[in-house]
């Protein structure tokens, strides 16, 4: 009945079955087989209504696969209270089994964040209290143990304090930690997809440079045979941007071999290259900044301008399906200490998906165009200039790609 609800939760509702059945268990044996004379109907009324409760809880937690920290807060105070009522029908303070209040305390500091923590322990500190103080006069005075019990409540406080911080301390840590080792593990596949990215793009790169080279060949025997002809004037443009895409190609690979991608570039420089770039590949699409390039100088490489275009020209074939034609563009900054400048690129297509939303930029996405490895490909030299990539839907419609890229330290440079 628990497989698909919150493990924290299903932890915490088997715990209680098993302690309500001991409790069950524990209260006949004492009155039937000890004989000791305890409060049986009331103990046995409490431990129904805590089983009707464990019922409602099990039926209302079925299929949650992720429990609200405030039903798991709510789940802890209803333990604490049945406990203290049962604790209070025999014996209170005098029950020896007074200190399973840390319990509650113990699975807060796994399960719940510091203010719930703090909650919890405070609340089974005033129920120790409450037993405590209810505690029947005779008991307290008979062979002076008023000593022994408010000993045994500052002990109490102390375990539950202890518990809090050590527990609560060692969960925090174990969490980030998970955190850190989920996020290297991320980053390691993706680096490894990306090296095997690299080398089958070099190897038909390098396959394709000769097929280029003998149709320039055939080009320029053509053109001195037909220097009129039409459609041989018309095969120039194509095969010059081949060539100069493969020499781009060879150019970055040699700057990334030799380890010298690491350079500075204004805003405005980075503004002037977009346009240009952007104006050169796609003359039906308009540019319009929206605000004015922000006095700064950015963290850059070789592959920033391309990580950036991948976005534009996505940008561009969400317009064209659209039938539209422009492009906004703006600067942003947070304040004028601020170590980072946003670039925040809107198209007027029909947005992302959900599905979209959730995988871009972590992983290789299926597209129509192609493979879709330009937002991953473009995510990860944001990452490694110390920067990010946002993506969301404009509420006025269209998508929006949120680049943000860091500043250099200018005084630092200098000296």
């Amino acid at each position: 009945m628990l497989m698909r609800t919150d493990p924290s939760i299903s932890r915490l509702l088997m715990l209680r079955s098993g302690a309500i059945a001991v409790q069950l268990i524990a209260v006949l044996s004492v009155y039937f087989l000890l004989e000791h004379q305890i409060a049986l109907l009331p103990l046995l009324t409490v431990i129904a209504l805590e089983a009707v409760f464990q019922l409602i809880s099990l039926f209302a937690y079925r299929n949650v696969s992720q429990a609200k920290p405030f039903g798991m807060l709510m789940q802890l105070t209803a333990d604490v209270l049945f406990l203290t009522v049962l604790l209070s029908l025999s014996g209170g303070a005098t029950n020896a089994f007074v200190s399973l209040l840390l319990l509650p305390i113990m699975i807060a500091a796994v399960t719940l964040r510091e203010k719930g923590l703090v909650y919890i322990a405070v609340l089974a500190i005033a129920a120790y209290s409450f037993l405590l103080i209810k505690m029947p006069d005779h008991s307290m005075h008979q062979m002076n143990m008023s000593g022994h019990f408010i000993g045994m409540w500052v002990n109490f406080v102390l375990s539950a304090s202890v518990i809090a911080l050590v527990i609560g301390a060692m969960s925090r840590a174990l969490k980030e930690r998970e955190r850190i080792i989920a996020n290297v593990r991320e980053k390691q596949l993706r680096n490894e997809q990306l090296v095997t990215l690299d080398g089958a793009a070099a190897q038909i790169t390098h396959q394709l440079a000769t097929p280029i080279a003998n149709l320039q060949l055939l080009f320029e025997e053509l053109l001195e045979q037909q220097p009129n002809n039409p459609i041989v004037k018309h095969m120039q443009a194509p095969l010059i941007q081949c060539s100069n895409q493969l020499n781009d190609f060879r150019k970055l690979s040699e700057q990334l071999r030799l380890k010298n991608s690491q350079e500075h570039v204004t805003v405005k420089h980075l503004q002037t290259q977009i346009t240009d770039t952007l104006l050169l590949q796609y003359p039906d699409q308009h540019i319009q900044w929206i605000t004015p390039p922000i006095a700064a100088t950015l963290m850059s490489d070789v592959m920033l301008l391309p990580a950036i275009l991948n976005l534009l020209q996505n940008a561009t074939l969400a317009n064209q399906k659209q039938g539209q034609t422009q492009l906004e563009l703006s600067w942003q900054q947070d304040n004028l200490h601020s170590k980072c400048v946003y670039l925040l690129i809107r198209d007027f297509g029909s947005g992302f998906s959900a599905p979209q939303l959730a995988e871009l930029g972590g992983q290789l996405m299926p597209s129509v165009q192609g493979m879709g490895l330009a937002v991953l490909l473009s995510n990860v030299t944001f990452e490694r200039l110390n920067g990010s990539l946002t993506l969301f839907n404009h509420t006025d419609g269209g998508a929006v790609a949120k680049v943000k890229l860091a500043i250099v330290n200018t005084e630092k440079t200098a000296s």
